[in-house]
């Protein structure tokens, strides 16, 4: 049977700026296309990335290429499978129960909400993605993950570093050294943390972890820490920063979730239309097929999430925002036993709260120069900036 075809025109710098036309012509053409660059297949059809996560008995996420094992400077849960992903993964979750979602983490969101919207200068052309949507993210994660004492920036800076040396599917130097000093600097800030967390715990998730009577090892504590200040900062500040975009370019849409007020449907568009986390990787476990072309044993795929949730055969012109469109499944979040153990929170807080909230204070907001936005990432994409008019 036919192996993968080989693309060399797919470089990493080409995919960072927009990886979505060479999505689109390889769902064409080529929906199984192997990547010299990145030395992984590129999977890129629907229903096939959702096949591969939905079977982990074949797929494993043990990748032993990734470069996020070096830029977390430890083997993550995203990269375990049966028993120690699932141990690992439940260490945190309590933290993300809807009982402390509900009565903590929403009530605390609602006045970090009210706090930082009020330093918004009204009037004045702003851009959001400093100002608004990386703060608030990091202050509301590092409040969940027990580290309170870190800063907005540091947080900031730590997650960009540490998700800048996990797509570091090129393997430069440069993005490792700044995840190394990031990995430094988060495990002295979680240290610093610990006895004031076994004297008074909370819900965060340190304190979860440090507090059970059977805790995981204390390097995964660690890695578990990272792992949700790599993802959940970007996550929530790009999904924020793109459903603003999408809403404020189209105006008959803006108008129509005004009218209904169903701000989980803007959200919901806005994460499909430029997924925060665009591709995940897997290996293959044994020999298999995709759409009729050989998968080997060990084949390291990258399941291009952002890629099915533009399909043709899923979604009519998924190239745009549209919140009238069909209802469909997306897969930002994931599925099978890796999905994002975070959608809910970031759901509730972005669509629950704050949109809701920045359209209050400032009803006729407008971005007058749509081309002045742009977007990076081939492993993480949003907008890097976002000027708003708040009026």
């Amino acid at each position: 049977m036919p192996t993968a075809p080989s693309d060399p025109t797919i470089q990493v710098k080409g995919m960072t700026i927009n990886p979505y036309p060479v999505y689109r012509r390889l769902r064409a053409e080529a929906p199984v296309m192997f990547a010299p660059a990145l030395n992984r297949t590129l999977i890129t059809k629907a229903a096939d990335t959702r096949a591969i996560k939905d079977n982990p008995a074949l797929f494993s996420s043990n990748d032993p290429t990734t470069p996020m094992e070096r830029a977390f400077e430890a083997h993550t849960l995203m990269c375990k499978d049966g028993d120690a992903h699932l141990s690992e993964r439940n260490a945190m979750m309590p933290t993300f129960a809807p009982k402390f979602i509900k009565n903590h983490w929403l009530p605390m969101y609602d006045k970090l909400a009210d706090e930082y919207l009020d330093r918004l200068p009204k009037g004045e052309v702003i851009d959001l993605f400093p100002t608004l949507a990386g703060p608030i993210a990091a202050k509301i994660l590092g409040e969940m993950m027990g580290i309170p004492n870190a800063t907005d920036e540091e947080l900031q800076r730590w997650s960009q570093a540490l998700i800048d040396g996990a797509g570091n599917f090129g393997y430069f130097d440069e993005p490792f050294a700044r995840a190394a000093q990031a990995n430094i600097e988060i495990n002295d800030c979680i240290r610093s943390n610990e006895d004031r967390l076994h004297a008074d715990p909370d819900p965060s998730a340190l304190s979860m972890m440090i507090n059970v009577e059977e805790p995981i090892e204390y390097s995964q504590i660690i890695a578990n820490i990272k792992i949700a200040i790599g993802g959940g900062i970007n996550e929530p500040r790009d999904a924020l920063l793109t459903i603003l975009y999408g809403l404020l370019t189209n105006p008959d849409q803006l108008e129509h979730i005004r009218e209904t007020e169903n701000w989980e449907l803007a959200f919901q568009e806005g994460v499909r239309w430029v997924a925060p986390i665009q591709v995940s990787g897997r290996v293959a476990k044994d020999d298999t097929m995709i759409q009729g072309i050989d998968i080997p044993k060990g084949t390291i795929v990258m399941v291009c999430q952002a890629s099915a949730n533009h399909d043709e055969d899923v979604f009519q012109d998924g190239h745009k925002y549209n919140v009238f469109r069909k209802s469909a499944p997306h897969q930002s979040f994931g599925s099978g036993p890796h999905h994002c153990m975070g959608m809910h929170i970031a759901r509730l807080t972005v669509a629950g709260i704050l949109l809701p909230k920045m359209f209050e204070r400032f009803p006729n907001m407008r971005l007058d120069d749509p081309a002045a936005v742009n977007w990076r990432g081939f492993g993480f994409r949003g907008p890097i900036n976002l000027p708003i008019r708040l009026d």
